[in-house]
């Protein structure tokens, strides 16, 4: 077992736990985690997960400064999206999976480019839902972490797969919860 990868998933399932709890400390073990992830996925050539563990760098910045200062859940309140906002973010995952999936493809080592693309833009718009609190992000979130299964499993990244599996359920329980607390908010708002 990697000692890198397993410090990475240790952080990163600190990061799905408190992020649940909508606590603004999330975005610190998130962005630890992403630096370690960086290195642990270029050493297997998944290319595009490695460089978007910089993009996780960047949005735990802007998830630690969106949440609030004093950390308390009101700070940022959880939101819905319109159906259009939903058909730009897929139709952005798409077109951007075709694209840069074949230049992958065309131009360099990267492993499954086109998966890896997938999963990686899907991810991009995913953590800046997060970060804005918008409810559905843990729907986005099931249906990334099981493609990522396959993904991470092939590159014999198993402990990382396992992480996935376990993302599935945090993300239930996160859906779970935050729609709880968004029926609240709307009862306490008078909407």
């Amino acid at each position: 077992m990697d000692l890198l990868e397993l410090t990475a998933v240790v952080l990163a399932l600190l990061y799905v736990v408190l992020a649940i709890k909508e606590h603004r400390s999330c975005w610190l073990a998130g962005g630890m985690s992403a630096g370690i992830y960086a290195v642990v996925f270029w050493r297997v050539d998944l290319l595009m997960e490695a460089a978007l563990q910089l993009f996780y760098i960047a949005m735990s910045v802007y998830g630690w400064r969106s949440w609030g200062a004093d950390n308390s859940a009101a700070a940022l309140p959880i939101q819905r999206w319109p159906w259009r906002n939903h058909v730009a973010a897929l139709s952005f995952v798409v077109l951007g999976a075709w694209l840069v999936g074949g230049l992958l493809s065309s131009y360099t080592s990267a492993a499954m480019p086109f998966m890896d693309t997938g999963t990686t833009l899907a991810a991009l718009v995913t953590t800046w839902m997060v970060a804005r609190k918008v409810l559905a992000n843990w729907l986005y979130w099931i249906a990334i972490d099981a493609v990522s299964i396959y993904l991470y499993l092939n590159r014999g990244l198993d402990l990382t797969a396992a992480l996935f599996g376990a993302y599935i359920v945090l993300a239930a329980a996160g859906y779970w919860q935050w729609q709880t607390h968004f029926a609240h908010q709307q009862v306490n708002s008078g909407a």
